[in-house]
């Protein structure tokens, strides 16, 4: 039996475990995939307070390595089913099944998937979500991303110094990533911006991608992209699915919470890019983290 278990080891997770493990109490950490969530596939950070400039992957494991020295403990198990009825809720993994005395949702949120033809087909073949972690394998190759936000942006720079070209994909008239981004694209060589413009099938021989089917939307003309990769950097979306039956969510999926990060049911909180929310950012989930914990301490202390 814990105090806390916390469902997510992004920023907002990790800052509530190093408050909670400050806090005296006993903590369990699930994380499913990578430590850092997001943040560990973000090539650079230069808009956090106080670090001009950081590696996605050294900031997560900075605060991994600090969570960690506070004796709190993660594994890397994903919650497939939750209890949270009575004062004993229950998480379920792939693995094992545990219990607590309070919770924090703090599972992030997903990558948004393009959804046309050929997109599972040439996953991990040329298909990819992360330029940080799967750009080195297109080296001096012809690369495409799909997308018009700092991601896209961040992800086409990164690869325009990995790459032969990069053709940025924009569904609209204009990019809405940062100007100074959009500044250092203009000024690359090898990066290419094409509007107007979707992705109809991803193509490719010998397993591999090889061609891009695109439409312009404006003149309705099909064009051929011959290119070796395509990186998907369209959104993100939750992933909330196991917790629809208990608390409640938006009609775009997120738990509804406020600036407190209380859910409808005592002693579950919500924390981070998963909950409803006007800013997405490392310093607002981590902020998050903070209050949650702050709020699972009143309710322990009521009990």
């Amino acid at each position: 039996m814990k105090d806390l278990i916390i469902i997510g080891a992004g920023p907002a997770g990790l800052t509530a475990a190093l408050y909670a493990a400050r806090a005296g109490l006993s903590i369990l950490v699930l994380e499913k995939n990578i430590y850092g969530g997001q943040v560990a596939i973000t090539s650079e950070i230069e808009n956090y307070p106080a670090i001009e400039r950081i590696s996605g992957v050294d900031f997560s494991m900075n605060i991994y390595n600090q969570v960690i020295n506070q004796g709190v403990e993660i594994l890397l198990e994903e919650a497939k089913e939750v209890n949270f009825e009575g004062e004993v809720k229950t998480v379920k993994t792939n693995l094992n099944k545990y219990e607590s005395k309070s919770i924090i949702i703090a599972n992030g949120v997903k990558r948004r998937k393009l959804l046309c033809k050929g997109e599972e087909e040439f996953l991990g073949r040329g298909v990819s979500y992360c330029a940080t972690c799967d750009g080195a394998f297109f080296k001096g190759k012809d690369v495409a991303i799909v997308g018009a936000g700092n991601t896209a942006l961040e992800d086409a720079l990164f690869l325009s110094n990995i790459c032969k070209s990069v053709t940025i994909i924009v569904r609209k008239d204009k990019v809405k990533g940062e100007k100074k981004l959009f500044e250092a694209i203009q000024k690359k060589g090898n990066i290419n911006v094409i509007y107007n413009t979707v992705v109809n099938e991803i193509g490719g021989k010998d397993n591999k991608v090889s061609f891009l089917k695109t439409l312009n939307t404006t003149t309705n003309k099909e064009k051929i992209l011959n290119v070796s990769a395509i990186f998907i950097a369209i959104g993100l979306e939750p992933d909330n699915r196991i917790f629809s039956g208990s608390i409640d969510i938006d009609e775009n999926g997120y738990i509804i919470s406020n600036e407190d990060c209380r859910t409808k049911i005592p002693g579950v909180f919500v924390a981070g890019d998963t909950r409803t929310k006007y800013l997405r950012q490392i310093v607002t989930a981590q902020s998050d983290g903070a209050i949650a914990v702050s709020r699972v301490s009143e309710y322990l202390n009521s009990k």
